[in-house]
């Protein structure tokens, strides 16, 4: 199987341009279905390579499939390669797996579209350039990956480019994106310059030797972490993903769960031994970021009352919580808690477009209420998320989180206390949205007014479709933990099967007061936890204390408007004036140096008349000249 692993992007790509050709003819559910039956048939094949690759040793884990070179120019030659290993098939499983289910999802939810089959292209096609990043042999195809993901969010989140704010929103990700792709490409740069390969095997081997200096090693992953920050929406370029809501929710699901802001902590553990060999205070600026914008996002989502924002701030928190790990050096905890936030934050996000589905797509959380008996599967799947992100045992959210807080205990008190913090904060404004949207009154009587076109207001559960992926969804949320239990070594089968590519990287806290201690640790987080479900309860259920939701919350601490303002003014400003500067001194000075030689040709070629006896007076006129020279200055004769 370990030689069809390029069946694993081949399959996306068969549909994204079987739909592009027969799409209309296919129409809908067709394009729908033959979209999810090519992603499902990527996750069957990934099943396959992942039980080739657990057949081997862990020594032997690692298998790359050229197809061709790509470029050949001089001493640079790049083959389009895939590389299959642990961390990248553990990428392709959740990637292919939920992405199918999502497909699913999104028949029943774009029923009706008049585009249906233009989104299922769109999808097909996002799946492949996600596949062709973590499938990367090397920084250029993962680049390529990069790139297409970027473009498909693009084309996804303002697929409904009539609305004025979802067209606004697919460029304000493209362009935010475009400042971390920087990054990428510089770091590719250096590493040839250094390195003379841009394979992560020559890299990573060239940092594990000693062979990449210091310097180089950090330049290299400043930048791909400044990549990182813009793919997986991290403090200062955090600002596209919850505009990204605009897109239909199967959108959201796909980007903000399974995919695309996953693709810079997945850069980050490809590249660990660089990470290692450069200067300390890389992985500490790594894990400050990280748990600054966790806590940031997280206080923004207590005040958020649209139903996807809300999950979109959390999505924003629990990345940080990712980069929290890697910079403290867990990596295996940073893939951990990538896997698990995939099963319950898709499902968090399919159910809420399950519940705007069936109440005629409001999404305002103060406009519902009780809908738990009107939508109980979509009520019951969505509290399994609801208890996996809260960080409630046994659920998946819980072993992964606190194995985070366990290795940043490790590496600062501060950053472990911070990081309980936001698990304080994650489990109050997820236990405030569950009481809001499924609790409490049913406020949706009170807007019905608002509807009156859909007659009958009364909320639905969604069809069957829909409702088939978040049953899954929500057996994987219970079950996820399963993967890396923190009892013993013989429990931790993610480490053990990710051991080969972060051997490298991973620290080791063995014997240290945070692992002697870890059931301490693991009981606080459980007392965090349950105290921020039951502040919230006193809240919004009890309404026993009076909400907190001030507006430099709701409007997300001004940073948006701030950047957008500053954008507007100062910001453009500069920019004219750079223009300027580029028109008129740079090229100003080219263009400059172009007229003066053509002037001076014209003038020089007035000399070129055609006449004899003019060439033969310039002849006498240059010996006479000559003859001064040699007798009257140089005194010759």
């Amino acid at each position: 199987m370990l030689d069809v692993v390029w069946l694993i992007p081949a399959l996306p790509l068969i549909g994204f341009l079987t739909i592009m050709v027969f799409g209309r003819r296919l129409g809908e559910p067709r394009a729908g279905y033959f979209a999810t039956a090519m992603v499902g048939a990527a996750f069957f094949v990934t099943v396959g390579v992942f039980i080739d690759l657990m057949s081997k040793s862990a020594e032997q884990r690692e298998h790359v499939k050229r197809i061709f070179t790509w470029v050949p120019v001089g001493s640079l030659h790049i083959d389009l390669a895939f590389l299959a290993d642990p961390l990248s098939i553990t990428m392709c499983l959740f990637v292919t797996g939920i992405g199918s289910l999502i497909h699913l999802y999104a028949v029943g939810y774009m029923h009706g579209d008049p585009r249906f089959s233009k989104f299922f292209l769109y999808l097909n096609l996002f799946a492949f350039s996600m596949l062709m990043l973590v499938l990367g042999e090397n920084l250029l195809v993962t680049f390529l990956g990069w790139e297409g993901v970027g473009t498909c969010s693009y084309f996804l989140i303002s697929f409904w480019h009539e609305r004025e704010s979802a067209a606004t929103a697919g460029k304000k990700a493209f362009i935010t994106n475009r400042v971390g792709d920087w990054g990428v490409m510089i770091a590719m740069f250096l590493a040839f310059q250094a390195v003379g390969t841009v394979s992560y095997h020559g890299i990573n081997t060239a940092a594990a030797s000693g062979a990449l200096s210091t310097s180089t090693a950090t330049a290299i992953a400043v930048m791909l972490f400044i990549g990182a920050c813009g793919k997986s929406a991290q403090l200062p370029l955090y600002l596209w993903l919850p505009d990204a809501m605009e897109g239909p929710t199967p959108v959201s699901a796909l980007i903000h769960a399974a995919t695309m802001v996953t693709a810079g902590v997945f850069l980050m553990t490809r590249i660990n031994p660089v990470l290692h060999a450069a200067a300390t205070w890389v992985p500490t600026m790594i894990a400050i970021v990280g748990c600054a914008t966790a806590l940031f996002a997280a206080t923004i989502a207590v005040a958020q009352n649209d139903i996807k924002k809300v999950l979109a701030y959390s999505t924003v928190s629990q990345l940080g919580y990712m980069f929290l790990a890697v910079g403290s050096g867990a990596y295996v905890a940073a893939i951990f808690h990538m896997v698990t936030h995939a099963f319950f934050k898709a499902l968090l996000f399919l159910g809420s477009g399950s519940v705007i589905h069936g109440m005629h797509h409001e999404q305002d959380m103060r406009k519902m209420g009780a809908l738990r008996k009107l939508m109980p599967i979509t009520a019951f799947t969505f509290i399994i998320g609801w208890l996996a992100i809260a960080g409630v045992p046994p659920f998946a959210g819980f072993w992964s989180k606190d194995e985070i807080l366990l290795f940043a205990f490790a590496k600062s008190p501060v950053l472990y206390v911070v990081g309980l913090v936001t698990a304080l904060l994650t489990a109050y404004y997820m236990t405030r949205q569950v009481i809001m949207v499924f609790y409490g009154k049913a406020r949706w009587h009170d807007h019905s007014a608002e509807h009156g076109a859909h007659g009958d207001f009364t909320p639905h559960e969604s069809p069957k479709t829909m409702l088939l992926p978040l049953v899954v969804l929500a057996g994987l949320s219970v079950v996820g933990g399963a993967l890396q239990l923190p009892f013993s070594r013989d429990t931790k089968f993610l480490e053990k099967w990710l051991e080969p590519v972060v051997a490298i990287g991973e620290r080791n806290i063995t014997g240290s007061w945070a692992d002697d201690n870890k059931y301490i640790l693991l009981a606080v987080a459980v007392v965090v936890a349950l105290a921020g479900i039951a502040g919230s309860i006193l809240v919004y259920g009890k309404q026993k204390a009076k909400a907190i939701e001030p507006t430099i919350l709701a409007e997300g601490w001004y940073y948006d408007q701030g950047v957008s303002k500053f954008m507007g003014g100062p910001g453009r400003r500069g920019f004219v004036g750079l223009a300027w500067f580029d028109k008129h001194i740079i090229d100003g000075a080219v263009d400059g140096v172009g007229k003066l030689v053509r002037g001076s040709a014209g003038q020089i070629r007035k000399t070129q008349s055609g006449f004899v006896r003019q060439y033969a007076s310039a002849i006498g006129v240059g010996v006479v000249l000559l003859l001064v020279w040699f007798v009257v200055i140089r005194g010759i004769l």
